[in-house]
């Protein structure tokens, strides 16, 4: 799927509801398994998940509260439209532990002081494990990541975000073999009776957990290594526009990327400082019928790159058309642009966005802005072609325990993790997410919580318990325009979800094929914004080639191959 760059705007408040942002993470995509282990010797790794008898046993965990919208997951997750208050616990059956552990975890939020009662509550909820977070700021937690895990040095346990594997690891398997517990004969089989929430989790959540440690020999060597986070599933992303400029302006949603084009350039206005468009660059080849990700995809007898695909060339020429003709923000793809400011401002008509950006519709609209309101454009295609939906397929990241820990240990921090599995309609969840009643958040004239001036100051959106686990079940909640607008686009997506044509397998291209396309990226954006012709598109193709692309051709040929044997 098309995930978003290391440059995509990420700010507060879009952590726990932009869960699929870099879903497709370093380890690529793993799934169900059809023909068992594939090997290669390009220096690329692959691994089998889902369909592993490592794997636990899914045991669904009945909610205390049935959703008011009953959708497909998790390709179209239901959805809450009111905040369902708590009235259960989760964990009836609370342990008595004592140990005393650190985690790091990265944080966009405040740091909550030691002495603030949240830290004694959630100790008495999880079953008295005292854990210290260690929160680092998560701007600069990628990198920071890659010199702790060398090192060794990262407390008990340690939270990766998928992003961080992607863009900041080169070989995150690796690391993951090296450097963390082996959890499998913890977690296998039926752990219900302990970890009933954790047992819960989708079976592709705890699949995307998996890594071999042996390449040659990877289905008899696959071990569970992490507690997976958020899997949220559906479309992660989107490409959100201002319904009311656009109604201002008389214009109406395009359909397709003719009637985009033409927008474009009915409203936008350069010397007036006025640009339809924002970010395209990760969201826009889905709009051209490209596999983004990886980029591999069989058509017919051949294992083709998006490289070289026609539609690339199209889709190189219509971002090039955005920069020439003026029509998108003269500082996309630098740091000088806020991308969410400006769309706010109205400086921009269409943005590309995690999904968490739409959560923020309700609070961009007050003050000077009133009138303020969001919509994602509708699936689209170019050339009469019909449009596709790139989907999340991953977890967001996972937990991860030191590898020396002994095995009591990582029990009792699985008793925290569980607990921080419980879903929305539960005691724990509220905790965990919003904090303590009456400190922290207050319950709103709609019933849902709001956070006071101190859970503001020191609670929202700061990463500690949330980072322990994912949840049982991912649903849509929150403000109810936002959610219904949410749960109709994915109904309304799954029509176009593109397939995915590896299910079944864990992919990393090889080293050579991973730095031979950043370096045809780097000449394809300099054909984009001008700075070379088309003409050296060919001769960067051949070298792409020969770098590494005709080598990672074999090692995804094989992975197809033997899945569709």
């Amino acid at each position: 799927m098309a995930t978003p760059s290391r440059k995509s705007p990420f700010r507060r408040r879009s952590l726990f509801k932009a869960a699929g942002l870099g879903a497709a993470g370093a380890a690529g995509l793993p799934a169900l398994s059809a023909c068992g282990d594939v090997t290669s010797d390009t220096g690329g790794s692959q691994s089998v998940s889902e369909g592993l008898e490592i794997l636990p046993k899914h045991v669904p965990y009945e909610l205390p509260y049935q959703p008011d919208l009953v959708g497909e997951p998790p390709n179209h997750p239901s959805a809450f439209l009111q905040y369902p208050r708590p009235v259960v616990e989760a964990v009836t059956d609370k342990p008595s532990n004592s140990g005393e552990y650190t985690v790091r975890v990265p944080n966009w939020g405040p740091v909550m002081d030691s002495d603030d009662p949240y830290w004694e509550v959630m100790q008495e909820a999880t079953g008295g494990t005292k854990i210290k977070f260690d929160q680092i700021d998560g701007n600069t937690y990628g990198e920071a990541s890659v010199t702790w895990l060398q090192a060794g040095d990262f407390g008990d346990a340690i939270m990766i975000p998928s992003w961080n594997a992607r863009d900041d690891h080169t070989d995150f398997g690796e690391t993951v073999i090296n450097r963390f517990a082996d959890i499998t004969d913890i977690v296998s089989g039926d752990i219900s009776d302990r970890w009933p929430l954790l047992a819960a989790r989708p079976t592709k959540a705890w699949a995307n957990s998996v890594w071999s440690t042996d390449p040659e020999n990877q289905a008899e060597t696959a071990r569970i290594f992490g507690v997976p986070w958020i899997f949220e599933g559906g479309p992660s992303n989107a490409c959100f526009y201002r319904v009311d400029l656009l109604e201002e302006a008389g214009l109406e949603v395009p359909t397709n990327i003719e009637e985009l084009l033409e927008l474009a350039r009915a409203w936008s206005d350069d010397p007036a400082g006025k640009w339809a468009f924002g970010g395209t660059d990760w969201f826009s080849p889905a709009w051209f019928g490209l596999a983004g990700g990886h980029g591999w995809r069989q058509d017919g007898d051949q294992m083709l790159h998006d490289y070289e695909r026609p539609e690339y060339r199209d889709w190189i020429d219509f971002r090039r058309t955005l920069v020439e003709e003026k029509l998108q923000h003269p500082d996309v793809g630098t740091d000088a642009l806020d991308a969410p400011a400006a769309f706010v401002a109205g400086d921009i008509l269409i943005d590309q966005n995690g999904w968490g950006a739409y959560d923020w519709m309700p609070d961009w609209g007050t003050g000077e802005n009133p009138d303020f309101k969001m919509a994602p454009l509708p699936p689209l295609a170019y050339n009469g072609n019909e449009p596709q939906v790139l989907y999340s397929t991953e977890v967001s990241g996972w937990l991860f325990f030191r590898q020396d820990m002994e095995v009591e240990q990582i029990e009792e921090l699985l008793d925290v993790a569980n607990a921080c599995a419980a879903p929305i309609g539960t005691k724990e969840f509220e905790l965990i997410q919003y904090g303590v009643e009456g400190t922290h958040f207050e319950y709103g004239d709609d019933g849902s919580p709001t956070f006071t001036d101190q859970g503001n100051d020191t609670k929202n959106d700061s990463l500690a318990y949330t980072a322990m686990s994912g949840k049982t079940e991912f649903f849509l909640q929150g403000h109810e325009e936002v959610v219904q607008t949410r749960f109709d686009y994915n109904a309304n997506a799954l029509q176009y979800m593109a397939e995915n044509q590896f299910e079944g397998l864990r992919m990393e291209a090889s080293a050579a094929g991973s730095a031979a396309g950043q370096t045809m990226d780097g000449i394809v954006e300099d054909i984009i914004h001008g700075r070379a012709e088309m003409s050296a598109f060919d001769d960067a193709l051949e070298q792409w080639k020969a770098d590494g692309g005709d080598a990672d051709r074999e090692l995804f040929k094989s992975a197809y191959d033997s899945l569709h044997s």
